[in-house]
């Protein structure tokens, strides 16, 4: 990302989570000035332009008056919220895209908005259907019903040419610094803490799900900045159904662990689970219109996540 690709200064929303601190380093790396905003700072911010501020609680008057200040031509909302409750999650996941879309109607000049949405809202889907753009959305869980939400509310902004932007649903993500909120995440601390003479029992969901390296997915998103007149949404993903338990399998190798030290049982997903027995993206159209394609295999997405867990940056609020 360069001047010439027309982006030259971004402000990244959730800086610090595990998706955002990704695209901030992405853009960084392609030139582009980027300005870095969550409620806390994190050390991984430090060689950006930091500011304080909760998008969930701040007003859209209060944001325009950031953006305006920073001069910024492209916002990236990567802020994501988990929670018990409906009306919660809707607080965490669908007011900051409120707000954002409140505050980009203030400016004085256009601002390109890509929000970060999730494969989850599409819901369930046959085993064997890979999920284009085109699948009506149905989401099953608290989490996929509000992100569906929010993106409709930047989608329909786009349709009637109030916001110029694009949401990227992002499948489940894998690599460095993961959250500490997803199975995989959570395994490799059990892991790293686990006695081999004690052994560790493990749950994995029989699910077959598409998996993307995170530094992809920023790859993906930068890709969408520099290319303006594309479609408004796209689903990004490796487009590969994976067994769940390979996964597993494949970081208690890297773990070091014994196998026969890690005791696995598979169970069906059920309950408020966000994922679902089997997700697998078309990525096709960001191929097409974004140039945009996976380069880490998911063998590499592991061993960064195992590399980087033991570190005090992993659980970082956006």
């Amino acid at each position: 990302m360069t001047m010439a690709d027309g982006t030259r200064r971004v402000a990244v929303l959730g800086a610090t989570g595990c998706v955002g601190r990704h695209i901030c380093a992405a853009f960084a790396e392609r030139g582009t000035e980027v300005v870095a905003i969550a409620r806390r700072e994190a050390p991984h911010v430090r060689p950006y332009r930091f500011l304080p501020l909760d998008v969930a609680r701040c007003t859209g008057a209060e944001l325009a008056a950031v953006l305006a200040d920073e001069r910024v031509d492209t916002v990236v909302n990567a802020t994501l919220g988990w929670a018990a409750t409906e009306q919660e999650m809707t607080e965490a996941n669908v007011g900051p895209v409120e707000n954002v879309l409140g505050a980009l109607r203030l400016l004085p000049e256009s601002v390109r908005l890509l929000q970060l949405g999730s494969i989850h809202e599409y819901g369930p889907v046959a085993a064997g259907t890979p999920t284009d753009e085109a699948v009506d959305p149905r989401p099953a869980s608290l989490y996929g019903r509000s992100k569906l939400a929010a993106s409709r509310l930047v989608l329909d902004a786009v349709r009637r040419g109030e916001c110029h932007g694009a949401v990227l649903r992002l499948t489940n993500t894998l690599g460095p610094y993961p959250s500490m909120e997803t199975f995989l995440g959570t395994l490799a601390v059990r892991l790293r803490r686990a006695d081999p003479a004690d052994g560790l029992d493990v749950t994995v969901a029989a699910a077959r799900r598409d998996y993307v390296d995170v530094r992809d997915a920023a790859a993906a998103v930068c890709a969408a900045a520099a290319r303006p007149d594309t479609a408004p949404l796209f689903n990004i993903g490796r487009g590969e159904a994976v067994d769940l338990r390979t996964l597993v399998d494949t970081l208690v190798t890297i773990s070091g662990l014994p196998p026969e030290a890690v005791r696995v049982r598979e169970a069906e997903v059920r309950g408020q689970s966000p994922g679902a027995d089997w997700v697998q993206v078309d990525a096709s159209l960001a191929r097409r219109q974004l140039d945009w394609r996976p380069g880490y295999d998911l063998s590499e997405s592991l061993r960064g996540m195992w590399e980087t867990v033991g570190d005090p940056e992993v659980v970082q609020p956006a």
